[in-house]
């Protein structure tokens, strides 16, 4: 499993012209999934994520989570995550989980 973690004040995901998903503030995660990946690398992933303390405190350091702000989570499929690229011009994208 791969993932890019960004933290976001909104974020939307439109497919043919419709909003599909929309979050106000919190995380936004690219994630790809291999195909050696398990249930238990998703059920870690999913305590992972919105426990990273990636959110400032009154002090303005990086101290609270997601769940500590009562922020929100969009997450976006991404396989391209996976693309290998080493060889060729043309990146192999075989290592990604099928849809």
């Amino acid at each position: 499993m791969r993932a890019i973690v960004q933290r976001v004040k909104e974020a939307y995901v439109n497919v043919e012209g419709k909003t599909v998903g929309k979050i106000k503030g919190g995380i936004l995660l690219f994630l790809g999934i291999g195909k050696a990946d398990s249930i238990e690398d998703l059920k870690w992933m999913e305590d992972k994520v919105p426990n990273l303390r990636i959110f400032e405190d009154e002090n303005e350091k990086m101290n609270r989570s997601l769940m500590d702000v009562s922020g929100e989570l969009l997450v976006v499929s991404q396989f391209t995550l996976f693309g290998d690229a080493r060889h060729g011009r043309r990146p192999s994208f075989s290592d990604a989980a099928l849809p």
